[in-house]
């Protein structure tokens, strides 16, 4: 009962790490900068927050599968496949939660006053060493809050990971998966305790989040 639960983790720890990185570069492209197609680029990158995730599933199938050109690519370049292995669990962990991830962050940096950013500009500091000294300590609050999202939405993911994942015990079964083959098989017991786990892990990572932000809050308003 166990399996489910550590590769969920895992599952959810690297789809995290690497929404963490990309949202954080494109949040800053979007919310920085203006070019032509950014209204599309801004759409496509919100879209799995919309669509159903049955669909971005397919829609990952279709291009990392075994005939896709993305599949083929990987293929190609590391000697195996990515369909029904638990890096496809991380892919579409990574491809769902991304969009919250990313508004989070592309909203903190927007808020950020760019009459700050511009009188570092003076002082003669670089586009990157304002990024990280001014924009991201200022926006950290909302990126936390973008991560802990993600983090969340990535360890509840069922649809697009059946999809490009399958279900299979010790490889690609993650917690959302077990427990529903769990009720379709009528082992109910398997599905109320992994069910419980999963509800007490998320209450706990927003209760976290939430807590978090309130202390930040009354810290501030005592140093004021």
């Amino acid at each position: 009962m166990l399996e489910p639960v550590i590769l969920s983790l895992k599952v959810a720890v690297l789809a995290v790490m690497i929404v963490f990185v990309l949202g954080l570069l494109l949040a800053r492209l979007m919310a920085r900068h203006e070019f032509p197609g950014q209204d599309v680029l801004e759409a496509l990158l919100t879209l799995p927050l919309v669509l159903p995730p049955s669909v971005v599933g397919y829609g990952l199938l279709v291009l990392f599968g075994v005939h896709g050109p993305l599949g083929k690519l990987a293929e190609t370049l590391f000697g195996a496949r990515i369909v029904f292995t638990w890096w496809a669990a991380v892919l579409a962990a990574t491809v769902v939660s991304f969009p919250l991830m990313y508004q989070s962050a592309k909203a903190a940096i927007s808020g950020v006053d760019l009459n700050l950013e511009r009188a570092a500009r003076t002082l003669g500091a670089g586009e990157w060493r304002i990024f990280a000294t001014v924009t991201l300590p200022l926006a950290w609050p909302g990126i936390v809050a973008g991560l802990v999202l993600a983090f969340a939405r990535a360890l509840g993911e069922f649809g697009a990971t059946l999809m490009i994942a399958g279900n299979i015990p010790g490889q690609t079964q993650t917690i959302p998966l077990a427990i529903y083959f769990a009720v379709e098989s009528g082992d109910t017991a398997t599905a109320q305790t992994l069910g419980g786990i999963m509800a007490m892990f998320s209450f706990t990572v927003i209760f976290g989040l939430n807590y978090w932000t309130k202390w930040r809050k009354l810290r501030q308003e005592g140093r004021g």
